[in-house]
């Protein structure tokens, strides 16, 4: 192996160790008043959006490892920012009514949930059923 090249892998190995202490925060802040939906609707809600949507994300044991730690991360907490069914109730009228229009476009386009999620928990992808269980649920709100 080439001089450079070996230069190179130990950069890349360096960089790698030292990448794992950026400090990620994985706090799951307090329901403040989590979503009252029908029993079938929640768990839907539960399994395949509460990881990036709520304040009761599961850190699968990947969470841990960068450069996936701040991927992740950043996908909470933008998911968080834009919906948080932890703070559903805290929502107005019009609020809830927006967000229950962007949440079955982006079911329906199946923009949601991220591919990038489901490769590693194929489990919450969402089937037909479960995309008719919340498209009535919303439209019917």
């Amino acid at each position: 192996m080439k001089l450079f090249a070996k230069i190179f892998i130990v950069i890349l190995i360096a960089g790698f160790i030292g990448i794992q202490f950026i400090k990620v925060d994985r706090k799951n802040p307090t329901v403040k008043a989590d979503l009252r939906a029908p029993q079938e609707v929640k768990n839907i809600l539960k399994e395949s959006c509460y990881d990036c949507h709520s304040n009761e994300t599961k850190w699968p044991w990947y969470s841990y490892i960068a450069p996936l730690s701040l991927l992740i991360e950043k996908d909470v907490v933008e998911g968080r920012r834009e919906l948080n069914f932890s703070e559903w109730e805290t929502y107005d009228s019009k609020k809830k009514a927006f967000l229950m229009k962007e949440i079955w476009e982006e079911v329906e386009n199946d923009e949601m949930p991220k591919a990038v999620y489901t490769l590693t928990r194929p489990n919450v992808r969402l089937d037909s059923v479960k995309k008719n269980i919340i498209k009535k649920w919303t439209t019917g709100y």
